[in-house]
């Protein structure tokens, strides 16, 4: 027998009135007591049984009846459960929560952090997925990505966290050795060193851009070292073996302890911007909602800092 949803809004009826004891105060409870009856007749012809003994002063279940009710009742109650559960889902931050994260901010901003997320949110489950690029996040089983560069064009909500300034550095050691460049245009003469970072959308190295007001320059690097790993161009770059870009995020303590020199503050106003990325801005869940401000709280704070 095809079920639909006058079968259902049927059996809702049937229990209605079986709580309230008359077809008159089910309709009173829900629309009136003609569209009690009809729902009635409705289920009855689909059933093909009579559910109800009519008297003039009371209605019971008949035996047929009386075991259909009792078989339903465990039903509707899990789809009661079932729904208030969904809806708890928009409130209450539970259930497992999959993140596609870039891993420089994961393991310079996010990881050291992460702890206190975690603790305040005791009936999560986070499944964090480090990743040099994006991918189809929904059809991965992401709620949410936290990625740098500019997203591509595609349905998913884009939310820019911050914007990071793109530094060009070296080490004290590399200067004392090899000079400090005079100009950008220097980095491409082959005077110079330079660490390249590989783009992983293209596989090509990054080329370096120079931003001043309005100004823009942008430089083939020369240098024979290309790496992937943030952790690695931070690691060569303050042992002295080449100039270095770098994002001013998550580099503050090099910085401020003199193992990297910024090289052309004249030439700074380039930046990098920070997004969150998730399927749609209609009812996100609690869990992505709280995610997402957990990670503003961060940005915000690295920002000040």
């Amino acid at each position: 027998m095809p079920f639909d949803e006058r079968m259902l809004n049927g059996m809702g009826v049937l229990t209605a009135i079986v709580d309230c004891g008359s077809f008159a105060a089910a309709g009173v409870a829900l629309v009136s007591q003609s569209g009690v009856s009809r729902s009635v007749a409705r289920l009855e012809a689909r059933l093909g049984i009579r559910l109800f003994d009519h008297t003039t002063r009371s209605v019971t279940l008949t035996d047929e009846g009386r075991r259909f009710y009792e078989q339903i009742v465990p039903l509707l109650s899990g789809l009661e459960e079932a729904a208030a559960s969904a809806a708890q889902g928009a409130t209450a931050v539970r259930g497992r929560l999959r993140v596609n994260m870039d891993p420089f901010f994961s393991r310079l901003v996010l990881g050291p952090r992460l702890g206190g997320f975690v603790d305040r949110h005791p009936d999560l489950q986070l499944e964090l997925i480090t990743r040099d690029q994006l991918g189809d996040m929904v059809s991965d089983g992401f709620d949410v990505a936290i990625r740098f560069g500019e997203p591509p064009a595609s349905s998913l909500i884009a939310r820019k966290l911050l914007d990071t300034r793109v530094l060009t550095v070296a080490a004290p050691a590399y200067l004392k050795k090899h000079g400090h460049p005079a100009n950008p245009a220097e980095l491409e003469s082959g005077q110079h060193a330079c660490i390249k970072f590989r783009d992983p959308l293209t596989g090509y190295p990054f080329s370096w851009e120079f931003h001043r007001g309005r100004k823009k320059m942008v430089i083939t690097p020369q240098g024979r070292l290309t790496v992937n790993d943030v952790g690695t161009l931070h690691s060569v770059c303050t042992a002295g073996q080449g100039v270095a870009q770098i994002l001013a995020l998550g580099a503050e303590s090099l910085l401020g302890s003199g193992k990297m020199v910024e090289l052309f503050p004249d030439w700074g106003d380039e930046v990098y911007q920070l997004y969150a990325l998730y399927p749609s801005r209609h009812h996100p869940p609690a869990k992505v909602r709280a995610f997402l401000d957990f990670i503003v709280s961060l940005t915000g704070a690295a920002q000040a800092g």
